[in-house]
């Protein structure tokens, strides 16, 4: 299904309570799967991959669905290599074209049979739990932190624990923090020493825990308020000293024309008129933060930003290939957008859609146009759709598959729909 999306006044004000961290939420669930004893998470999250991952670990049956989920099936693979018996996970047509090889080969080291069921290095995986124990691997540092992450969680409770040798230097480094802090809360010893991680064979305590507010989801709040006229936002539920390296957005959109402001119970943000984008130019390397990427995208484009994006390599294997289809729907709005390698590169633009180039009156009286020319596709990914909302302070746009924002932030439009929004 397809929404239309649209501001009447172009100025935003108001209070969101943010949907709170999958990232934190996924380490969460499986750190109480493993723990002995149970124990309270207090505001896990409602995205769809949480709620996948939730039903799959308390509801052990033999075959595991993930659908989209790539974080549930690395976390997944490496947890059911631990539960004796033949298990099968598989996914989504997407999932089976997302690599999990370097998983699959570090545990096969760790003594597990793994086998594929279709496509040698993909999913659907085949997997004789039960007989892995703890030892030493090698790891390239450039790989994915999912598999870094699966790996070191289940790594207390095996045998002697484990060692990660990496190879080369380590480049997911905030999300790999966030795990290993997560399992230091619940009383595991890790210790990280330039290319060596080692973490103890333990138990995990069982611990209250509170989940964060989505820094991710917190980005296309940055993004509405660098595009609206006039805007001020209080987001809910963010830390200042945050687990997550997706808080970096802040100071990436200090240039934007962003001001960020930390409350006791969260931010608030605010349209800074005297910060100027005319003329300027932004690089930005993403190596740690991929997932903003694409909403930082779309805000550069509609300022008329020059700007330059590296560290871009893993949105390839994302639900999409975001740098693909980023460069796609930029484009087919009259944007200025080039794919160089894995890097992306926004020109200044004279010449995006006419419709982007028109003030929105208070009286929302545009003129009338094919709503097919500012149409975007989403390619079954949450963050295409929720990167280009913010868009609609420029003009209405329609948004394809609007339900594709459940695998993150379900309450995203319910939220637009709070500080003024219009979806048809």
């Amino acid at each position: 299904m397809a929404i239309t999306l649209s501001h009447p006044t172009n100025k935003i004000t108001g209070s969101i309570h943010l949907t709170a961290s999958k990232s934190m939420s996924n380490r969460a669930l499986m750190i109480r799967a493993l723990c002995k004893e149970n124990f309270e998470i207090k505001n896990l999250a409602t995205a769809k991959d949480t709620v996948t991952l939730n039903h799959l670990l308390a509801d052990a049956h033999g075959a595991y669905d993930v659908g989209h989920a790539g974080t549930v099936m690395r976390f997944m693979t490496a947890f059911l290599a631990l539960q004796d018996g033949e298990h099968i996970i598989s996914g989504s047509e997407r999932m089976h074209q997302r690599p999990i090889k370097i998983l699959v080969e570090a545990l096969r080291e760790l003594g597990v049979q793994i086998h594929y069921l279709k496509k040698e290095g993909y999913p659907p995986l085949q997997i004789q739990g039960g007989s892995i124990k703890g030892g030493v691997i090698e790891l390239d540092g450039s790989i994915s932190s999912q598999y870094i992450s699966a790996l070191l969680l289940i790594a207390p409770v095996l045998k002697n624990g484990l060692t990660i040798q990496f190879k080369g230097e380590v480049i997911s480094k905030p999300y790999i923090d966030m795990t290993v802090q997560m399992m230091q809360y619940f009383g595991v010893e890790v210790s990280w020493n330039a290319n060596t991680m080692v973490v103890k064979e333990g138990a995990y305590q069982p611990k209250e825990l509170v989940v964060e507010a989505d820094w991710s989801s917190a980005s296309y709040w940055y993004g509405m308020v660098a595009l609206a006229e006039e805007a001020e936002m209080e987001l809910f539920g963010l830390n200042e000293n945050s687990l997550q390296g997706d808080a970096v957005v802040k100071d990436i959109y200090k240039n934007l024309g962003v001001q960020t402001y930390f409350m006791e119970n969260g931010i608030r943000i605010k349209k800074n008129p005297a910060t100027s984008t005319q003329h300027s130019t932004l690089n930005v390397d993403f190596l740690t933060c991929p997932d903003i990427a694409q909403t930082v995208a779309v805000t550069c484009a509609a300022l008329n930003v020059k700007a330059k994006f590296t560290g871009l390599k893993t949105l390839r294997i994302k639900e999409t290939d975001r740098i693909f289809a980023l460069q796609k729907e930029l484009s087919k709005l009259g944007f200025d957008v080039e794919e160089v390698k894995d890097d992306l590169i926004i020109n200044p633009s004279s010449s995006c859609h006419p419709e982007f180039n028109r003030r929105i009156d208070k009286r929302n009286k545009i003129a009338s146009h094919s709503f097919a020319r500012t149409s975007i596709d989403t390619y079954d990914d949450h963050r295409m759709a929720m990167a280009f909302a913010p868009l609609a302070f420029k003009a209405p746009i329609t948004i394809h598959d609007e339900a594709v924002v459940v695998k993150s932030y379900p309450e995203f439009w319910g939220d637009l729909e709070k500080v003024g929004f219009k979806i048809n």
